[in-house]
């Protein structure tokens, strides 16, 4: 009775020791493979640390590309100044001031020879800045004429006149058919008038005797910057 209590205790006690041994080898074991999972995770983590590292580095590259919208925005400024500081053509020409009497001097010549039936009209900055001379002058012959004499359209320039400091214009003014029973009347002064201005010009008439005037046949061309001979003739 005794030895049978007493195996059954040795098996009891031998059981917990193998249940005891068994169960630190399975903690062992779980042990070993929990920590080796571990281990690869972690060295798997840094090639994805590094991965995103570099991710982060592209995302800013990229921010700093996008930044390049701002080196956009500078040129649109740049664009703007330019459009506003180097007007050319007629943005130059309507930015001058229109010439006033103030601004030239008017004096007439003989074109070509006897009969004198054209004479040109030459009108020169005198001062220290640009002015604009627009359209034709204002011719009037005779005091008992108050009509001025007529433009001629085909002498119109393409490009407004700008003249600098003391650069000329021109215009082709006709007196006559030159014609021995025309009505011809002498002129020694005239008036000319600018457009843009009403102060009256007095223009010595070239000549010791002066000039032959028909009013009839008394026509003007446009100022332009340059004596254009027999392009105007007219």
């Amino acid at each position: 009775m005794n030895t049978q209590r007493h195996r059954s205790t040795l098996l009891a006690v031998t059981g917990t020791a193998l249940a005891l041994s068994l169960t630190a080898c399975q903690s062992d074991t779980d042990s070993t493979s929990t920590s080796a999972p571990t281990t690869s995770a972690t060295v798997a983590s840094f090639p994805a640390t590094a991965g995103k590292g570099a991710g982060t580095s592209g995302g800013t590259g990229t921010t700093g590309s996008a930044g390049s919208t701002g080196s956009k925005g500078s040129a649109d400024p740049a664009g703007a100044s330019a459009d506003t500081t180097g007007p050319t053509g007629e943005q130059a020409a309507a930015s001058t001031p229109v010439c006033t009497a103030r601004d030239v001097r008017v004096t007439a010549a003989t074109q070509d020879g006897p009969p004198y039936t054209h004479i040109v009209l030459t009108a020169r900055n005198t001062t220290r800045h640009s002015c604009r001379l627009t359209g034709f002058p204002h011719v009037q012959f005779l005091e008992s004429h108050k009509q001025d004499v007529p433009s001629v359209a085909k002498s119109k320039p393409a490009a407004p006149v700008v003249l600098t400091a003391g650069a000329p214009a021109y215009a082709l003014v006709k007196l006559s058919d030159g014609g021995v029973d025309e009505d011809n009347e002498p002129v020694s002064a005239f008036s000319v008038v600018l457009e843009g201005d009403s102060t009256v010009i007095a223009v010595t008439a070239p000549g010791s005797d002066g000039i032959a005037v028909d009013p009839a046949k008394a026509l003007t061309g446009y100022w332009t910057p340059e004596l254009r001979n027999g392009a105007d003739d007219f």
